[in-house]
């Protein structure tokens, strides 16, 4: 099994009590590289959600796991283990859609419950995912789709990572017409804030409301962006 997280020494003693069991750990990208370009394939990987490190935590995650495998080729059931922030909900939103992933669990509820669902997840069972908080809002990762969808995610992106403070900044981190920065509010990432329920319909859709917006999704907007060929709008964040 591969324990990507970078904590993984931590775990890595209670798991060799498996039989007949090799643990690797990869506590950081390079090493996680590493650990599956031209290797074998494992069983299971179990993953950090979201890597709670100041080196990793706004480069790597996760989704990035998923998403490495399949560009190696070294496609394995994947287990995802949470901390319990609100902050990953739009990352757990795509994990339920991602077919790699077979189940999630929370660090809170402890080892046992942690090598229990490895065993799941290495015998190619799926564990049963918790309801969405909000059935009624659409992921982000549903959302970012198509040409549209990729100048939205752009946008939000150059917004969330600091790049942009108005819209001629806009226009040049996400390398877009100055027309349709100026229309990031109406057709881009307004449509989508109000689609998924998070503006009071009472007041107007602003451009100080979509950069708080970004501002709150930050962690998966650049996450997305990273994973799909936009590392270029994130600035310092790339």
């Amino acid at each position: 099994m591969l324990i990507a997280s970078p904590l993984g020494h931590v775990v890595e003693p209670p798991l060799q009590a498996f039989d007949d069991v090799t643990v690797v750990v990869a506590t950081d990208e390079d090493e996680f590289t590493r650990a599956v370009a031209g290797q074998v394939r494992f069983d299971v990987v179990v993953a950090d959600l979201i890597w709670n490190s100041p080196e990793t935590e706004w480069t790597f995650d996760g989704l990035d796991v998923i998403d490495a495998l399949t560009k190696h080729d070294r496609l394995a059931p994947v287990l995802l283990a949470t901390q319990g922030y609100g902050m990953e909900q739009d990352h757990l939103d795509e994990a339920r859609l991602r077919p790699e992933v077979l189940g999630v669990v929370a660090k809170s509820d402890g080892l046992q419950a942690l090598m229990e669902s490895i065993r799941t997840v290495a015998y190619g069972q799926r564990l049963p995912f918790e309801p969405a908080t909000d059935r009624r809002r659409t992921p982000l990762y549903e959302l970012f789709v198509g040409q549209r969808g990729h100048t939205a995610g752009r946008l939000a992106g150059a917004i969330a990572s600091g790049a942009s403070s108005d819209n001629v900044s806009l226009a040049r981190a996400a390398k877009v017409s100055p027309n349709t920065a100026n229309k990031v509010t109406s057709h881009y990432l307004g449509p989508i804030i109000e689609r998924r329920g998070e503006h009071d319909d009472r007041l107007p859709m602003t451009q100080a409301a979509v950069y708080r917006w970004c501002g709150l999704h930050a962690r998966y907007i650049v996450s997305w962006c990273r994973r799909h060929g936009h590392a270029d709008v994130l600035g310092e964040l790339r």
